[in-house]
């Protein structure tokens, strides 16, 4: 716990002021969504967002806290504690014990990020440019890389709960897309999922150009998924979730779109652009 403790950030607002409740924000590390070390720390898309979000949530002093994932969903789903994460997947287990937002902000889904020379044993699998992923597992043909106690979205979790556990290499240390690349490059594993500007931005800290690897969408994926916040079902939690809804209605298109484009290659940045006027039509949503 000392550990943990010497991670915690205050925001840069005045704090502990009488009477106000805090609400603990809990940030995992996922660049370029959140960076925690190295020349752009703080430039992720949701560091970015924080202040804008903190700053329109008078009501109550705020804590920043860092957290691996396992501790980050243990303080969640601790309904005496008073927790947000700003970057949870939603996921129908999750939803029995987590309050959830409305949709914050849309990500392009997760694919498998493959080596470029390794693509003649993908391309059987390979339709429309998409792949079929069930099919590629069955085939126990290569080893795949993932992030454990990650949600990938229902369509990939649920090929990922049908796979046997030995044809999976279960990531769980820090840094663990960085890793999953460099066994990949050294052949330990032929592919693993991962968001796609995650992968780049890991791939340029470990040496690898963005032309030695292919992002392939999983075939019955969405082009996008939709992130939310997720809360402590508590009392303290039910409430902040009715001022988050009300403040991100406004922020998710004001400002999270951009600051999430910005982190896309640049074939997909003016095509998210263009897609992401119609994400939010619905205010209610």
């Amino acid at each position: 716990m000392a550990s943990l403790l010497a991670l915690l950030t205050l925001c840069a607002l005045p704090s502990s002021s009488q009477g106000k409740e805090t609400l603990i924000w809990l940030l995992r590390d996922m660049p370029p969504v959140t960076i925690f070390s190295g020349p752009q720390q703080g430039q992720g898309a949701i560091d970015r967002l924080m202040p804008l979000l903190i700053a329109r949530m008078p009501e109550y002093d705020h804590l920043l806290m860092h957290v691996n994932r396992a501790r980050g969903m243990q303080m969640l789903l601790d309904r005496s504690s008073f927790t947000c994460d700003p970057m949870l997947l939603w996921t129908a287990e999750r939803a029995k014990n987590l309050l959830f937002s409305i949709p914050t902000y849309a990500v392009r889904s997760n694919g498998l990020v493959v080596r470029h020379d390794d693509m003649a044993s993908f391309a059987p699998f390979i339709s429309d440019n998409q792949i079929d992923l069930a099919a590629l597992l069955k085939s126990r043909t290569i080893k795949l890389g993932v992030v454990a106690e990650r949600s990938y979205g229902p369509v990939i979790d649920r090929i990922l709960r049908d796979t046997p556990a030995n044809e999976l290499n279960l990531h769980y240390g820090n840094d663990a897309i960085g890793s999953l690349l460099q066994m990949e490059r050294l052949g330990r594993l032929q592919a693993l999922i991962s968001y796609w500007p995650e992968a780049l931005y890991q791939a340029r800290q470990q040496g690898i150009v963005e032309e030695e690897l292919i992002f392939l969408p999983v075939k019955g994926t969405p082009k996008y998924q939709f992130t939310h916040v997720g809360c402590s079902d508590s009392p303290q939690g039910q409430q902040a979730m009715e001022i988050i809804n009300r403040e991100m209605r406004v922020l998710r298109k004001t400002s999270l779109i951009g600051l999430y484009a910005q982190w896309l290659p640049n074939g997909q940045r003016e095509e998210y652009l263009q897609d992401a006027k119609a994400f939010f039509e619905d205010e209610l949503r």
